[in-house]
C-alpha cells in the first residue's frame, strides 16, 4: 500500500495525523483556558469528558494517532539521513532550510517527553482512575497544585516552546504535502501555521503562568480576572 510503502505516502499519513493532533491541541487548550476563569466550569467539562462514551472511544484513537505520527517521523528521518548523507540540509539557491525543519525529530522527541510527563501528572490521576473504577482527582486541583511549583512551570514552558517550533514547521509542511504547494499558498500556509502555533502555545503558557501567579498572590496585581471568574 502506497501510504506505508512510499515516502510520499508516509508524508501524507504524517500530515493527516499531524492536522488531527493540531485540532486536538486547539480543543484541549480552549478547555484548559476555562480553568483560569471558572473552577466549576472546568471540572464540569472534565467530568463530562471522563464519562462520555464517544470521548472514551476517541482516547485510544488519539493515542494511536500520536504513535503513528511519531513512528512515521522516525522512518522518514532515517530515510532522509541515509539518502542525503552529510549534505541533507544543503542550501538550494537562496532558500536556506529552516532551523525547525533541520530539527523536527529532536523537537518531536521534546514533545513526546513532555507529553509523557503530562500524562503522568494528569491522565493517570484522572481518566485512568475512571477506567479503574476509582474516584478521579479533580482536574482543577491538579492544575492548581502543579503550577504552584515554579520548576514545573519552567519545564512546561520549555515543552510549549518545543511544541511551537514543531508546529510552525509542521502545519505548513503538512498542507504542502496535501497539495497546497503553489507559490501563493506556500507563503500563506507559513503565516497561518505561525499564527495557529502561536495561539495554541500562548493559551497553554497563559494557563500555566496564570495559575503560578495566583499561587504566589500576584494575580490580583495584574488584573481581577481570576476573581471575576469565580462569580
Amino acid at each position: 500500500m502506497w501510504l506505508t510503502s512510499s515516502s510520499i505516502g508516509r508524508k501524507v499519513v504524517m500530515s493527516i495525523t499531524g492536522i488531527a493532533l493540531v485540532l486536538f491541541l486547539l480543543f484541549h487548550g480552549t478547555m484548559n483556558l476555562v480553568a483560569v476563569f471558572s473552577e466549576e466550569g472546568f471540572n464540569a467539562i472534565a467530568s463530562f469528558l471522563g464519562t462520555n462514551a464517544v470521548v472514551q472511544f476517541m482516547v485510544p484513537v488519539l493515542a494511536l494517532l500520536i504513535v503513528i505520527h511519531f513512528i512515521y517521523a522516525a522512518i522518514l528521518t532515517l530515510q532522509n539521513k541515509k539518502a542525503r548523507g552529510t549534505d541533507r540540509y544543503a542550501v538550494v539557491g537562496k532558500s536556506p532550510v529552516e532551523w525547525q525543519a533541520k530539527n523536527m525529530f529532536v523537537l518531536g522527541l521534546i514533545v513526546i517527553l513532555g507529553l509523557a510527563l503530562h500524562l503522568v501528572n494528569f491522565w493517570t490521576k484522572m481518566q485512568l482512575q475512571e477506567w479503574m473504577g476509582n474516584a478521579p482527582d479533580a482536574g482543577f486541583a491538579l492544575i492548581k497544585e502543579l503550577f504552584a511549583q515554579p520548576l514545573y512551570v519552567v519545564i512546561y514552558l520549555i515543552w510549549f516552546a518545543g511544541i511551537w517550533f514543531h508546529l510552525t514547521h509542521g502545519i505548513w509542511s503538512a498542507m504542502q504535502t496535501l497539495g497546497w504547494n503553489n507559490k501563493v499558498w506556500y507563503h500563506r500556509w507559513h503565516v497561518i501555521g505561525n499564527i495557529v502555533a502561536t495561539i495554541i502555545v500562548l493559551i497553554f503558557a497563559f494557563v500555566a503562568v496564570a495559575f503560578y501567579l495566583h499561587s504566589v498572590g500576584m494575580w490580583d496585581s495584574v488584573g481581577h480576572i481570576w476573581t471575576l471568574g469565580q462569580h
